[in-house]
Order: C-alpha cells, then structure tokens, then sequence
C-alpha cells in the first residue's frame, strides 16, 4: 500500500514550499540571534552576581537552542515519517 501525501492535489505548491522555507529560515536566524544574546547575558548576569537574570538568560539559551533545533530537523522529520507511512 503507497500512503503518500497528494501535494499536486493543492494548487500553487511551489509557492507553498518556497513560503515554508522562507519561514524556516527566518525562524532559523531568530533562534540563533536569541540563542548568542541569551548566552551574553547569562554570561554577564552571572559573573556580576545577579541569579535572577541568570536562571531567566538560561531557559532563554535553552528555548532557542530547543527551536532552533527542531526548525533544522523539522524537514528531515517529516521525511521520516512520510517513509515510516510508506511502511505501515
């Protein structure tokens, strides 16, 4: 049985990926800008002394490099699963 996802059946499908892949990207960039100053302020949070900001300048380096790391594999998994569909 081939389950695969008809994208012919959706007009303007070229647009549509090259839209998705614009997005990616600028997710991509946000996450890795989010990610450097996070690590700055954690970095001078910390050496001054003020654990607050340091404890929030964390999560944030935690969050972006969380989404900057599923925006990466996000096309690779999908292809996964499309392949696993294949199977079942």
């Amino acid at each position: 049985m081939d389950v695969f996802p008809d994208f012919g059946g959706v007009g303007a499908t070229g647009e549509l990926r090259a839209v998705i892949g614009a997005l990616l990207m600028f997710v991509l960039i946000i996450a890795v800008l989010m990610l450097i100053i996070s690590a700055i302020v954690w970095a001078i949070s910390s050496s001054t002394g003020n654990p607050h900001t340091a404890t929030k300048a964390r999560l944030g380096a935690w969050v972006a490099l969380g989404t900057a790391a599923l925006a990466g594999a996000g096309v690779a998994w999908i292809n996964f699963l499309l392949s696993v569909g294949e199977r079942l």
